[in-house]
Formats: C-alpha cells, structure tokens, sequence
C-alpha cells in the first residue's frame, strides 16, 4: 500500500511540474509577448523582456524532463491493470520528448533574431522581424506535430485508469477524451486553413487539459486510495 502510494504521489508531483511550467511556457509567455499579428510588436515586446523569453525557454526544458519520467512512474503504478497498454503508454509519450527538445532550437533562433551579436548589425530591422516571426511559427508547427503524441499517450493512459478499480472511472474517461481533443485540432489545423478561426481548438483543448489537471490533482491529493499491486 505505502509503496503505490508514493508511487502515486511521485507521478502528481511530476504531472503537476509538467502542467505548471508547460502552462507557463506554451500560454503566458506568448501571450505577453507574442502578436501573431505584428512582427514589429512582437519583436520588441521581446527585445523589451528578453528575460520572460528565456524563462518560457528554459520553463519548456524543465516540462520535457518531467515528461520524460511521468510515464515511467505512471507505468510502475499501472503495469499490473494491464501490461500491453502501460507500455504502450509510456512508449507513445516518450516519442514526443525528442520532438518537443528539438523544436526548441526554433525559440533559440528567435532569441538570437532580438539580440545584439554582431553578426546581425548589418540586418536590417524588418528583416529581423520577418525572421523572428518565422521561428516562432516554425515552432508552432513543430508543437502540433509533438501534440499527436502528446494526443495518443491519453488513450492508453485512459483505458488503464478505467479499468484500475481504484481510480475513478469519469477520469480515464476524460483522459480519453483528451486524446481526441488533441487529434481534432492536429487534424483540424492540419487540413483547413481557416481551423483556428471557427473556435472550435478552444473548446477541443479543454478537454486534455481538464483530464490532465484532474488526474494530477488525484493523484495528489487521493493516490494514497491506491491498493498494492493495483488490485
């Protein structure tokens, strides 16, 4: 029992470092400093904060290194609900690390587009600003790709809370719901052009982030509920 529980609380403490920092970098961060509409405005409002910049990027590192150990821990907690989907969960999240650390180079390029090196004092400023935006999208698009991963781990991470016993149900429900939220909007932003602007990615990326958010306050707060061996 005291061995599943702090199994448990290990992967809430882990799942809660990845949504805390994951929110910080892929939410605040852009939405003070980022105008998808104005390279001008977003260009200096990073050259004017170039430290809160650097936070997302170095908020984002610490996300993928706790990503990286939550679905090894989850899977300690799990195997015996079922062994096939637990390492398919963890195989399915950890594809996306390698992705998510690579994208990462397109935000250093961004960073070095607002410095001061002096390889970049005969560009000009709207250049600069051309190149800066490019990154940026460069690494949206490298972050849609990651969310397919980010997508599929939920499935079998739902299955196997559904069938634990021991953590309720609604929440592997919600975690599979998740995935689906995620897949509709790589597959929406993907194939129609005009996606983002039908509103319908704000309603489909709640939906991971309430399976995600529950089940890392559960695992919190109530994973000392979790009975040896998973039983």
């Amino acid at each position: 029992m005291n061995a599943n529980k702090n199994t448990a609380k290990a992967a809430g403490f882990l799942y809660l470092a990845v949504i805390v920092t994951g929110m910080f970098s892929l939410a605040y961060v852009p939405q003070k400093l980022i105008d998808w509409d104005s390279g001008t405005a977003t260009f200096y409002n990073i050259t004017a904060s170039p430290l809160l910049f650097r936070l997302g990027i170095y908020s984002s590192v610490v996300c993928y290194m706790a990503f990286t150990f939550l679905p090894l821990v989850l899977y300690k907690l799990l195997k015996t609900v079922n062994e096939f989907h637990a390492r398919s969960m963890v195989i399915l999240a950890l594809l996306s690390v390698p992705l998510s650390f690579n994208n990462l180079q397109h935000k250093y390029a961004a960073l070095t587009f607002t410095g001061k090196e002096s390889f970049l004092h005969d560009v000009s400023t709207e250049n600069l600003q051309s190149k800066l935006m490019f990154s940026l999208h460069q690494y949206n698009d490298g972050l849609l790709l990651a969310t397919v991963f980010w997508g599929l781990w939920l499935l079998p991470f739902g299955l196997l809370v559904y069938r634990s016993g021991f953590i309720p149900k609604f929440l592997g429900v919600l975690l599979v719901l998740g995935c689906v939220g995620y897949l509709v909007n790589f597959t929406g932003n993907t194939l129609f052009e005009n996606y983002s602007k039908a509103g319908i990615g704000k309603y489909m990326s709640m939906l991971p982030a309430a399976g995600e958010i529950c089940i890392c306050f559960w695992l919190l707060f109530f994973g000392s509920k979790a009975k040896a061996n998973g039983k």
